[in-house]
Formats: C-alpha cells, sequence, structure tokens
C-alpha cells in the first residue's frame, strides 16, 4: 500500500497539495459530524480537477476523500445526481455487488460537500493504460459492471434525472457567449474553430442528439472515462464520479470506452508504443499518419471488443441502431477531448487535430466503423 506521506509518489500521480483548510472551514465541520475528526493535514493530497479535493487520514484513522463541487448553477444538480445514484445502487444489493464504488460516507448539501472513502492505493484506468496493464479481462469486467448498470430498471416512486447532458450543447455550436469567449484559452478558440468551421459535423452532432433524444433510456453513468475507474491492489476495479447520473442513451456510455480507446491509439501514432522496432520520423506525412493510426486502432482493438463482450453478455436485447449510436458517441468523445485538450494547450497540436479528424469520421458515418472498433457481435 502506498504510504499518504509518500510525496514523491503523488506528484507522479498528478496530485498537488489541496487547499488550505482554515479557508474552508465547512470541510472538518463536514468531517466532525460524520464521525470521522479532523484530517491529519500532514498526509493530504489533491488529484487535479474542476472540483476542490481534501484526500488523506482523519483523527479516527479512517482515509477520507473530501470533494466540494465547484460551478455555477449546477452544482446542486449535480450533488442529488450523486445522492440519487448512492440511492438507487444501495437499493438493489445484487448491482452494488457487481458495480463497486468507493465507500460512501455522506453529503451536506448546503456546502456542496461529498465524502467517500479514500483509496490511496489505487491507481486508475487511464495509468493502466498508458502502461499497458489495462487487458482485455479487465475490459471485459467494466463492460459487464456498465451492463448491469444499464439494465437496472427504476422502481415507482425512484426519481431520477432525465434531462439532457450539458454536451453536446447545440446553442455553443452556433456561438459562444462573449464572457464565455473571454476566458478561454488560445488552445480553446482554436477548438471552437474546428467546430464552428465545419458545417457538417454540425449537423452530425445534431442529428446525433436527435438520435439520443428518440432512444430507449436507462440509467447510466453519463460522463464515463478510463480515469473513473479505480483499480485498488485487489484485483478489483471500482468506478467513481457519478455527477452525471440519470436516464439516458446507454449507448453514451458505451461509445465514451470506445472513444477513450480511440483518443488512445491516436495519441499513440507520434510514440513507440506496441512498435516491434524503434520507431523514428522526423516528421509525419499524411500517408504515414493514415497507416499508423489503422496499426494503433486494431493494436488496441481487442479492448473494446471485449467490453462490448461483456457488456452484451448481461444485455442482449439490443435496439438495432445502438452500435450505431454508440461509434457516433466515440466519435463525439474525441470532440469532447479535443476541447479538454485545448484547456490545457495554448496551441492544438497536429495530432490532438488528426484525433478530431478521426473522431469526425466515427461521427458522420458510424455505420461504416462500428466493426473496426469492435463493437460487433461473434
Amino acid at each position: 500500500m502506498t504510504a499518504l506521506t509518500d510525496g514523491e509518489n503523488y506528484t507522479a500521480k498528478g496530485w498537488m497539495a489541496p487547499i488550505d483548510l482554515d479557508r474552508v472551514p465547512d470541510v472538518e465541520a463536514f468531517l466532525d459530524r460524520l464521525g470521522h475528526g479532523r484530517f491529519d493535514r500532514s498526509t493530504l493530497v489533491a488529484p487535479i480537477g474542476r472540483n476542490e479535493v481534501w484526500a488523506g487520514r482523519t483523527e479516527s484513522g479512517r482515509k477520507v476523500f473530501v470533494k466540494r463541487l465547484v460551478g455555477g448553477d449546477d452544482v446542486t444538480p449535480r450533488l442529488r445526481r450523486v445522492l440519487a445514484f448512492e440511492r438507487f445502487r444501495a437499493a438493489r444489493p445484487e448491482l452494488a455487488d457487481r458495480l463497486r464504488t468507493p465507500g460512501f460516507l455522506g453529503a451536506d448539501e448546503a456546502a456542496g460537500l461529498v465524502a467517500f472513502d479514500f483509496m490511496d492505493e489505487a491507481r486508475n484506468g487511464a495509468e493502466s493504460m498508458i502502461e499497458e496493464t489495462f487487458g482485455d479481462e479487465l475490459a471485459r469486467r467494466v463492460g459487464e459492471a456498465i451492463g448491469h448498470l444499464h439494465d437496472a430498471a427504476p422502481r415507482a416512486g425512484e426519481e431520477l434525472d432525465d434531462g439532457r447532458f450539458p454536451l453536446p450543447d447545440l446553442r455553443l455550436l452556433r456561438g459562444l457567449p462573449l464572457e464565455m469567449w473571454h476566458h478561454l484559452s488560445y488552445g480553446e478558440l482554436e477548438s471552437w474553430s474546428i467546430l464552428h468551421g465545419d458545417a457538417e459535423l454540425a449537423r452530425g452532432i445534431v442529428a446525433l442528439c436527435e438520435r439520443e433524444d428518440a432512444a430507449p433510456k436507462v440509467p447510466v453513468h453519463g460522463d464515463f472515462r478510463v480515469d473513473q475507474i479505480l483499480l485498488p491492489d485487489d484485483g478489483g476495479f471500482q468506478i467513481t464520479d457519478w455527477e452525471d447520473f440519470r436516464l439516458g442513451d446507454p449507448a453514451r456510455d458505451v461509445g465514451a470506452f470506445a472513444g477513450e480507446w480511440l483518443f488512445r491509439s491516436i495519441l499513440d501514432i507520434v510514440s513507440a508504443r506496441g512498435d516491434e522496432m524503434v520507431f523514428e520520423a522526423a516528421e509525419f506525412t499524411h500517408e504515414m499518419v493514415l497507416r499508423r493510426g489503422a496499426e494503433k486502432i486494431e493494436r488496441l482493438r481487442p479492448r473494446i471488443h471485449a467490453f462490448w463482450q461483456g457488456y452484451r453478455a448481461v444485455r442482449e436485447g439490443l435496439d438495432e441502431d445502438f452500435a450505431v449510436r454508440a461509434t457516433a458517441f466515440a466519435g463525439w468523445h474525441m470532440m469532447d477531448r479535443l476541447l479538454a485538450s485545448g484547456a490545457r494547450s495554448a496551441r492544438l497540436t497536429g495530432i490532438q487535430r488528426a484525433a478530431a479528424g478521426i473522431g469526425r469520421t466515427a461521427l458522420l458515418a458510424p455505420a461504416r466503423f462500428t466493426i473496426a472498433l469492435g463493437l460487433e457481435d461473434e
């Protein structure tokens, strides 16, 4: 188990020192009410993300992860969706056994706080993906878990959010509000210029949203990424971050998983990962990008197919358009990653633009690429 005071390890994980708790007294008051006592501040770390987080050992000895949701009017709905998921899962012991999540400790809705057991020894799926330890068997079991979530029918009296997801935001495809525009990085402006300068892509995104609206609705994660899969030392896995849990199109979750591996494969075009010989190139030609892109997608396709097999082992009666929508959502996921990359970049790189181009193709002609992505039955 990784020691909480191992600063070098946490720096490697992309974590940092959290906000001074003296500036946020609600956090330790919240922990006191939960019965865990205050944090041992020498153990505190925080992952980089949009929310404020404190993770460490408390006076009781328990390791706790406290998140304060940050944002505007969406903070309360996001927290309520987290609580709705915890109630939904707790009411279904069979689902709870098949879909593991960090232990829920409590929430303070007024303060926007939620607490979970801190899995300090766990790596996440994104780290495992990069290290190439995220194998087919793990992908299959994750597919089964998501399948069980999608197969869990709401009961009378359970009020689950059924509203549209924040993205794609069709209003932003027409133009950005001035206030938003002023706060964007140059990389983000480049990303939005790609979306705004492509009328065919915009029509494809609108068409995907229309198909999503017409699709059967089930409980979904809603913002599924491999970095939300925690991998403890016991060989199992847990899925985190349920702020977008709601009734939605299950193809969104499946497409997001496929999109994660598709995005990784495109990033690998410029790396030697998976190459049988040392790869060296001073610059990439268009033909080289296409050839290596196809090779890299084929190399990682088994992860997507294993996920799909696990998913289909649980969910047999899918609508006939399901795999096509999932492929289109994989394409949208590439656009979503483009926007996220732009937020962290002064300029978009050529490989980020290449990823957007692959995503565009999958989004506009998804029926042609379901098999290429591994979303086909045996």
